[in-house]
């Protein structure tokens, strides 16, 4: 039997579904990273107008206790910060802004640590505070008012310009997830340097456009609440994608615009970075497959480094090839933030207007298109090399047990043989005498577990441990995988390098004892 379609869906009235109470869960497990949420924070810090933002770390001794993002911004009364605090709460964005959603604070927060506390004040009001406690916040949106005199306190903790000046705000995490747990032998001071270095590099990449400017800083530092001695504290510098020493082909950057039927031209900037470059700018962003494609700017905030977003499929020849896009206040459909503000959904109509796009004409050659961008930053990227000079043998690729990043540069170096299973290595227990041994059948260079300690220090185990005697292991035994069996020259040299490295490490184990 057929009927007639409806386009619409009759309804017959309308109820009000309040939340559950542990929709708070859910807005913990959004997934954000460590980085992205801290950003998050300093995005606010910017939105009230700070010019300097201070992250700090508090210890007490070997403890992580407390981390607190700290502006001076205009602050918030009682009832802006009820709003701040309200799940989803929606103030009025002024034009620029980098809140959208009015989940960050919150979503960002809950998301590593088992309290949030926000104490504010303005310059008219007295300091103020919230705090979401998350045990019971499932309980029931419950979320408490802090005590006037410790609201003060913190506030004074921080004034006369550390950052606060008449008016600023603290957020203040406890129970931060990702704090080590027991901080003795070292393990707190390695977490803050591994952490501070990276979420350095993330502040400054996603918000360099505004460490850029000479009124606006970020300082992270680390404080020992009991002696206040400051461990470390030192400003985060801009990490700009696009800051090169010379282009990487002629007739770049060049604009390209792309017209789009329901939001109009959106301005395309390519870029072919220096072939072959070791800045910052080019290497720390990620892999060579994360580092180039279009790089979304909403307001100056970079929302996204790096990715085709479905125009094409990311590949090594490719690497030199990033587009700077600032997106338009009103992007419709075709521009689609997500909540953490760490990537850009585009739509099928943005991926199509990408093959029509061109240059205009620019200089007052040929009108290039957007393709032949991508086949200009291809041929800079193939010339480099060609120029590079001695064309090296392709070998078997590294595979698990080596960091991403040294995968990377070894498979940059390096050619690699195609369709053939990586090389790994791995730690296993062996006979003392040996420090390595060469699993052919499971195409795997093993390092005797027994001397771990003394080759990667007195750490958790970490499948990525170890890089610089790996890397050295790879080198010497990679061509050692082609071939079924050793010759007698191949077994001498790995009698040689086994002897040597394992005089190394012995020397290694009676210093530690001296």
């Amino acid at each position: 039997m057929t009927q007639d379609w409806q386009f619409d869906v009759p309804v017959a009235g309308s109820k009000v579904l309040p939340p559950d109470s542990r929709y708070m869960e859910a807005l913990s497990s959004q997934g954000y990273g460590f980085d992205v949420a801290v950003t998050d924070l300093v995005d606010n810090s910017i939105d009230a107008g700070a010019k300097d933002v201070v992250i700090h770390f508090l210890r007490d001794g070997d403890q992580l206790v407390s981390l607190l993002v700290v502006d001076d911004g205009h602050g918030m009364n009682d009832e802006q910060l009820d709003v701040a605090m309200t799940v989803g709460g929606r103030r009025g964005y002024a034009a620029g802004s980098l809140g959208m959603f009015g989940t960050g604070l919150k979503a960002a927060s809950l998301s590593h640590a088992m309290a949030v506390t926000v104490v504010s004040t303005t310059k008219r009001t007295r300091a103020t505070g919230r705090r979401w406690l998350m045990e019971r916040a499932v309980s029931g949106f419950q979320c408490d008012i802090v005590t006037p005199t410790y609201a003060q306190a913190l506030i004074d903790r921080y004034d006369g310009g550390r950052p606060i000046t008449w008016q600023g705000t603290v957020v203040r995490w406890d129970g931060v997830k990702d704090f080590p747990k027991q901080g003795g032998g070292g393990q707190t001071d390695r977490y803050l340097q591994r952490t501070i270095n990276k979420l350095g590099l993330h502040l400054g990449l996603h918000l360099h456009r505004f460490l850029a400017r000479e009124d606006f800083n970020i300082t992270i530092a680390v404080e020992d609440v009991r002696t206040g001695s400051v461990y470390m504290s030192f400003g985060v510098e801009p990490l700009d994608p696009f800051e090169y020493p010379v282009s990487g082909a002629p007739g770049y950057p060049r604009d390209f615009t792309a017209t789009l039927p329901d939001l109009g031209d959106v301005r395309l900037r390519a870029h072919i970075w220096t072939p072959r470059s070791n800045l910052d700018e080019y290497k720390a962003i990620g892999s060579v497959l994360d580092r180039q494609g279009f790089f979304f700017y909403r307001h100056d905030r970079l929302v996204q480094a790096g990715g085709w977003n479905n125009f094409r499929q990311p590949e090594q020849h490719l690497s030199l090839a990033r587009v700077a896009v600032d997106l338009p206040d009103e992007s419709g459909s075709v521009f689609r933030l997500t909540v953490k503000k760490s990537g850009i959904e585009t739509s099928p109509e943005f991926t199509a207007a990408l093959e029509t796009a061109t240059d205009g004409a620019a200089g007052g050659g040929p009108s290039l298109t957007f393709p032949d961008y991508l086949s200009a930053a291809d041929t800079a990227y193939r010339e480099a090399r060609k120029r590079a000079g001695t064309t090296r043998k392709a070998v078997i690729a590294p595979g698990e047990g080596f960091t991403p990043s040294l995968r990377e540069t070894l498979t940059e170096e390096l050619p690699t043989l195609p369709h053939e299973t990586p090389i790994s290595v791995e730690w296993r227990r062996l006979e003392n005498e040996i420090l390595f041994d060469i699993d052919r059948e499971r195409r795997a260079i093993v390092l005797n577990d027994h001397y771990r300690e003394a080759i990667a220090g007195r750490r958790t185990p970490d499948p990525h441990d170890a890089p610089l005697v790996k890397a050295l292991l790879y080198l010497l035994l990679h061509q050692t995988f082609e071939k079924e069996y050793s010759g007698s020259r191949e077994k001498d040299n790995l009698q040689l390098w086994q002897s040597v490295l394992m005089s190394a490490v012995r020397s290694e184990i009676q210093g530690e004892e001296r």
